[in-house]
């Protein structure tokens, strides 16, 4: 039997997007239409949101605790958090929680150093740009990285909260992010993140100046790997290496 995979979600969009990469890709490891068992909960966006405005991230940590509880409770075997900015709060939380978590950091890292990259451009929301999320996994893999401007994260942020959060997808906001890549392309960047969950819906590598690394879909892979590995045992779960796509 696969694992049961319990997915922590945040925001919708790329919550949703996360399991349908897991409900489509499955059958790559199990056969024509199947995948693993997969439940998600999460707690209201706003109630992440009023926690990380106040830069309360025990709080955030908390809920993401409570999730990680109900989806143990059902049968999940294995955690997953589709949102890139909140887990700035899994080192709370994790000597806790009920079961194992893949990093979607620690993920993305690996397959940036899998595919030879050398210096990551980030992007995500403000929050997440601004912390060590990315830079202490990647700097783990000799990885190094640059960041966007301080007028640059702002606009992401802007777009992401303002319209990606709400299934707007709009040419402009493909024209900022495709401004705000090639300047961190000229800043030595080799590759990027799609360092908020839902960047994926706006950007791929058609439309990117730099190759894409698009944490969503790669953490429901690592995930799907993970699940259909039936012979790990053990809290410590690491992502398994990733195929070529």
């Amino acid at each position: 039997m696969a694992r049961h995979i319990g997915i922590v979600a945040c925001s919708a969009e790329g919550a949703a997007l996360c399991y349908r990469t897991v409900c489509a890709e499955g059958a790559e490891w199990m056969g024509t239409h199947g995948h693993p068992e997969v439940s998600m909960h999460t707690h209201s966006l706003r109630d992440y949101m009023e926690c990380i405005h106040r830069d309360d991230w025990k709080g955030v940590g908390e809920l993401m605790l409570s999730s990680a509880e109900k989806l143990a409770k059902i049968g999940a075997d294995l955690l997953i958090c589709p949102d890139n900015t909140i887990h700035q709060a899994l080192p709370l939380i994790e000597a806790r929680s009920p079961k194992p978590w893949l990093h979607i950091a620690e993920v993305v890292a690996e397959e940036a150093e899998r595919r030879g990259f050398r210096r990551i451009g980030l992007t995500g929301t403000r929050w997440l740009v601004e912390s060590e999320i990315y830079p202490e996994k990647l700097a783990a893999r000799g990885l190094e990285f640059v960041r966007p401007t301080a007028e640059e994260r702002e606009e992401i942020n802007r777009i992401i909260f303002d319209e990606l959060l709400r299934g707007v997808f709009r040419p402009e906001a493909v024209a900022t992010f495709q401004r705000i890549i090639t300047h961190l392309k000229a800043e030595g960047a080799d590759a990027v993140v799609l360092g908020c969950t839902e960047i994926p819906l706006l950007m791929n590598d058609q439309n990117s100046p730099l190759p894409t690394l698009d944490s969503t879909r790669l953490l429901a892979r690592a995930a799907l790997r993970r699940a259909a590995d039936t012979t790990a045992r053990g809290p410590e779960l690491h992502p398994i290496q990733s195929r070529t796509r």
